[in-house]
């Protein structure tokens, strides 16, 4: 029999502030861990967040004392909600009053992701629409092409081991990642 935890996760945006009031309502939700952050929301890399993530498990509970706290943004926050649906797990925002093991959270986290999916629709189409429009004024999409002499050349200074990474690049005009591609075909 597996033993379910319940996780709060607590986020100012400054070390001058203080997780207190956050603190305080995880506490009286009784949380068998808090894990606290002292950084921007705008921050990619929230190792706290991350250390949450590995560590929560299928049955378990998230609590956040509100959805600010978890989300960077509309789209972060229904990425995560989807992550740890997906993961069995259940999130619970105190402020907003939503858990999502009730069937009035379950009806929002259907509607988040729908919204979800209707966001990332129309950035398809807004894509798609921009790369005809580019086509019909004469445009080709992609990465440009490598001009086989210069790819040669870069060979042949790599090879002489002459040169290095950033010298060959610099006088032969191909990027170290298209260098590094064609090295790697050779070798293969």
């Amino acid at each position: 029999m597996s033993i379910n935890y319940t996780y709060g996760y607590a986020r100012v945006s400054t070390r001058q502030q203080d997780l207190i009031r956050q603190l305080d309502m995880l506490e009286k939700y009784n949380c068998t861990e808090i894990l606290t952050e002292k950084m921007s929301g705008t921050k990619t890399n929230r190792p706290e967040l991350v250390r949450l993530k590995d560590k929560i498990r299928p049955g378990d509970t998230l609590v956040v004392e509100s959805f600010s706290r978890l989300g960077r943004s509309t789209k972060d926050l229904i990425e995560l909600m989807e992550y740890f649906e997906r993961k069995g797990v259940k999130l619970i925002s105190l402020k907003e009053n939503f858990d999502t093991t009730t069937p009035h959270g379950k009806l929002m986290l259907t509607v988040f992701q729908a919204f979800s999916q209707f966001e990332r629709d129309l950035i398809a189409q807004r894509t798609n629409e921009g790369l005809a429009s580019a086509r019909a004024r004469g445009r080709k999409g992609g990465r440009p092409r490598v001009n086989d002499k210069n790819v040669q050349k870069a060979l042949k200074l790599y090879n002489s081991k002459d040169y290095t990474i950033s010298e060959i690049v610099e006088m032969s005009g191909v990027s170290q990642a298209t260098l590094y591609r064609y090295i790697q075909k050779v070798i293969n």
